[in-house]
């Protein structure tokens, strides 16, 4: 194995959610775990949501085919929900692996209704198929426009074929201190499912909470929330109330490769971006940006080596990176902490965030396959 691995903390995933679980009770959850569960391994992490008995989760979702495909063949039983419309090459994929697709167009419901009928063949059924409507109330990416949104929930609950076990709304600003715009999405979805109520029009599940509206939207919470990104230990944006503690689930830990000692006036790796001004150490560690070690880190990203930071200096290669060590007793072989905690000393991907303009969730998610995951539970 390489030297340079993902930790997954299990416990401190555990941890989050049921932190979630005691923030929105009653409703119901439904896991987010698509990329790969934000990068941290899906299987392995619906496995440890499931170990929960009575208090795993309820739905999980995911964005696309191949990931709802994915953890049915890994034996998980939950309804999942794909966020993505099926295409009509992967629509059959809906019957047969019992998933619940994302319908806002007529189009999507023709798709589901030909796949049906071809996955069925002559034993067709009169089973009907669920689906979750998305409804547009202002972010204007996916989703039925709000106006016409009562009319295609009233034309689809009197259709015989499917059977609406869901409809939900996404925020586009509930990680924002501004709240007004996620405000006026919540009055609109809200004022959508007052509607149909009084007209006695099924809706099945509502949900509309993500992460950041679960931190500081109780009132968004209805029948059923979608965590993500709090789930593995990190707040939306630094915008968001800290409304619960979140504990990151993920390390990145590599080793010491090899240490050289260099001169002043010589310089470091490619395009000789750094320029030692001293005699001191450079150690080369076995992480790049092939690795998900983004190349705008070059000279400005920190590491961890027996409690003490040190600077990344030169140029982030696809590899390997290089640390200025000083003269420091620092050994081939060292652990080196990227992302995580040693000795007192913390690294976290908001410290990565600030470097590269981001937000946690590309960290994770960005971490290659090259980089190998491992799992533990901790005390």
């Amino acid at each position: 194995m390489r030297p340079t691995v993902a930790l997954i903390n299990l416990s401190n995933l555990k941890k989050n959610y049921l932190n979630i679980r005691m923030k929105v009770g009653p409703a119901r959850i439904m896991a987010v775990v698509k990329a790969d569960a934000y990068g941290h391994g899906a299987k392995e992490i619906v496995s440890a949501f499931n170990s929960l008995g009575n208090k795993k989760p309820e739905y999980y979702a995911v964005s696309i085919c191949d990931e709802a495909v994915e953890l049915r063949k890994r034996k998980v039983k939950q309804p999942i929900l794909v966020f993505e419309p099926f295409e009509k090459s992967e629509a059959e994929e809906v019957f047969r692996y019992n998933l619940i697709s994302t319908v806002f167009e007529e189009e999507h419901l023709n798709i589901l209704l030909k796949a049906k009928r071809k996955f069925e063949g002559k034993k067709s059924s009169s089973k009907k198929t669920k689906i979750h409507i998305k409804v547009d109330t202002g972010m204007n990416r996916l989703g039925v426009r709000y106006e016409e949104s009562f009319k295609f929930v009233e034309k689809l609950n009197r259709n015989k074929n499917f059977l609406i076990d869901g409809i939900y709304t996404h925020f586009a600003t509930s990680d924002e201190l501004n709240k007004d715009f996620a405000d006026f999405q919540l009055k609109r979805f809200k004022n959508l499912l007052k509607d149909l109520r009084e007209k006695n029009i099924n809706y099945g599940l509502a949900h509309a909470a993500n992460s950041g509206a679960i931190l500081d939207m109780p009132g968004s919470y209805f029948d059923m929330v979608r965590p993500g990104m709090i789930l593995y230990g990190y707040h939306p944006s630094t915008e968001t109330t800290e409304s619960f503690p979140l504990y990151p689930v993920m390390s990145i830990i590599s080793r010491v490769a090899s240490i050289k000692e260099i001169k002043p006036e010589e310089t470091v790796g490619y395009g000789r971006i750094f320029t030692a001004t001293q005699k001191t150490k450079i150690a080369s560690v076995p992480i790049g940006y092939a690795d998900g070690f983004n190349r705008n880190l070059s000279n400005k990203a920190k590491a961890i080596i027996n409690g003490k930071i040190y600077n990344e200096v030169g140029r982030v290669s696809m590899d390997r990176i290089t640390l200025d060590v000083k003269h420091d007793d620092v050994k081939v072989g060292d652990k080196v902490t990227l992302i995580g905690k040693d000795n007192g000393r913390e690294i976290c991907a908001w410290d990565w965030c600030k470097e590269l303009n981001t937000i946690p969730y590309e960290i994770t998610c960005g971490i290659s396959n090259r980089v190998p995951r491992i799992y533990k539970n901790y005390k």
